[in-house]
């Protein structure tokens, strides 16, 4: 029997709110509307969307934050590691079905090995590389257990000096790896929780740092656009967004931090409903970021954005839209974890005591050999 912590239900509520800002941020990059947008690119309504899409690579960061401050306390296993390996699997199988089905993907023996495959790329794939870095979670415990306090800050230090200091240098070239990245986040999460930082139980400082700090990221978006017009240069995603364009950035990690330590500081009463859909929150990212063919049947066929872009509705198809898909990426989880998980994971359990049971009288037996 394998048992469930009471999770707090302020994370619960930060982990809710980052995945709708990892939505928002793909109903604008993954739809079309970027080229839309830079055709008129001080149109109110491209402003709007800059600002409106801003936080993707922030709520990354947020997200694997949350993993280190737990993780580098508990401890990962077998079935914790097979558990996400699992509902990764079906939903890649589930929807290649669908799209086949609907003629947005064909069959053919590359496609049916990209499903399969859990590790497309080794890169900067969110999903993928999330997948590997859990392997990497018990040693780093092990490594962050043995270090002196002094030693953990050091390290701290010099990951975030090289990746976010200099990372965010506009001519030094970093090249990122979300492994390596997601590891450094880890370090820092564990520093955290472990000796915390400067005014860490302060929830009005925090909050008004996270403050100051969203608005110095908004006004480097606005900096940056006028900027690039100004030059003459030409304008894309990562110029314009330059302060929050990778997880590694200053800004984007700062923001991370910031509303972190605010989020953690807030005690709110626990919450069924709170935890159930932050539950489901993993899911919603591999189901509406499920592939190429999901991205073109989501936000290009049916939610139609670059369509809205050019009527009076963008703004609310803008507002409405991510929460809509939020929700039903939650339902289609939430039926997931309550009448499919359970079924597959028993057999996962029985396999492990199976396996551990014939180990176990393996070695008894080689004793009297």
């Amino acid at each position: 029997m394998i048992e469930k912590k009471e999770r707090n239900s302020n994370i619960e509520l930060y982990r809710i709110i980052v995945m709708l800002l990892i939505v928002m941020h793909h109903y604008v990059v993954n739809s079309g509307l970027l080229d839309e947008m830079f055709k008129t690119p001080l149109a109110p309504e491209s402003i709007f969307l800059y600002l409106f899409g801003m936080w993707g690579k922030t709520g990354i960061d947020c997200f694997v934050l949350i993993t280190g401050y737990f993780m580098c306390k508990s401890s990962i296993s077998l079935y914790k590691f097979v558990k996400l390996l699992l509902q990764i699997e079906l939903y890649n199988v589930l929807f290649y079905c669908v799209f086949l089905y609907t003629g947005y993907i064909t069959l053919s023996f590359s496609n049916i090995i990209q499903v399969i495959n859990p590790i497309p790329s080794v890169n900067t794939g969110f999903i993928s590389c999330f997948l590997l870095f859990y392997l990497f979670i018990p040693f780093l415990n092990i490594l962050l257990n043995n270090l002196s306090k002094s030693q953990h800050l050091l390290l701290v230090i010099l990951c975030l000096g090289i990746y976010t200091m200099l990372g965010t240098v506009p001519w030094i070239s970093v090249t990122l790896n979300y492994i390596t990245w997601f590891c450094i986040l880890y370090v820092v999460a564990s520093y955290i929780r472990l000796y915390g930082i400067w005014r860490s139980e302060d929830k009005m400082f925090w909050g008004g740092v996270s403050l100051v700090l969203i608005i110095i990221s908004i006004l480097s978006v606005l900096m940056m656009l006028f900027w690039g017009i100004s030059s003459g240069v030409r304008l894309d995603w990562s110029l314009v967004m330059f302060f929050v364009s990778d997880s590694n950035k200053l800004l984007a990690f700062l923001v991370s931090i910031s509303t972190f330590m605010f989020i953690k500081n807030i005690h709110i009463r626990q919450s069924k409903w709170i935890n159930t859909i932050a539950s489901c929150t993993f899911g919603v990212l591999l189901i509406h970021a499920n592939s190429d063919a999901m991205r073109q049947w989501l936000w290009k066929d049916t939610c139609d954005n670059v369509g809205f872009f050019h009527s009076s509705m963008i703004y609310i198809h803008a507002l409405c839209v991510p929460i809509i898909v939020f929700i039903a990426c939650t339902i289609i989880d939430f039926c997931r974890q309550r009448f499919l998980e359970r079924l597959y994971l028993d057999l996962v359990v029985k396999y492990i005591q199976t396996s551990k049971l014939y180990i176990t009288c393996h070695n008894r037996l080689k004793k009297y050999e």
